[in-house]
């Protein structure tokens, strides 16, 4: 191999070194703009997650808040289902002994 030869072949090598090296240049920059945008698209997507995390919590206080409500009110109401029926219940032993106290008149006017 002659000298002009080696020098053509290292000549052709150079030009696509600096070929080689332009295109992952203009690679790299293009993969950079993909990353941009998708870094953007993930900042409006976690942007949208606090939004619906947000609203999530003030649902979830809302419906506690409800739910709290609603237990005191049948808490309530079972107070005052166990006091008509204490209250029945007293009343039962009234009717009984008066039940029973008329038996004993029904018994002492039959003879």
């Amino acid at each position: 191999m002659d000298g002009e030869m080696m020098v053509a072949i290292l000549r052709e090598i150079r030009d696509e070194i600096r070929n080689t090296r332009g295109d992952l240049s203009k690679r790299i920059d293009e993969t950079n703009a993909r990353l941009e945008q998708t870094n953007a698209r993930l900042e409006q997507t976690n942007a949208r997650l606090e939004d619906v995390r947000d609203e999530l919590g003030r649902r979830i206080v809302e419906s506690e808040m409800r739910t709290a409500s609603a237990i005191t009110d049948l808490a309530g109401a079972v107070h005052s289902v166990r006091d008509l029926l204490r209250d029945r219940l007293d009343l039962r032993d009234r009717v009984d002994r008066c039940e029973h106290e008329i038996e004993i008149i029904k018994q002492r006017l039959a003879t």
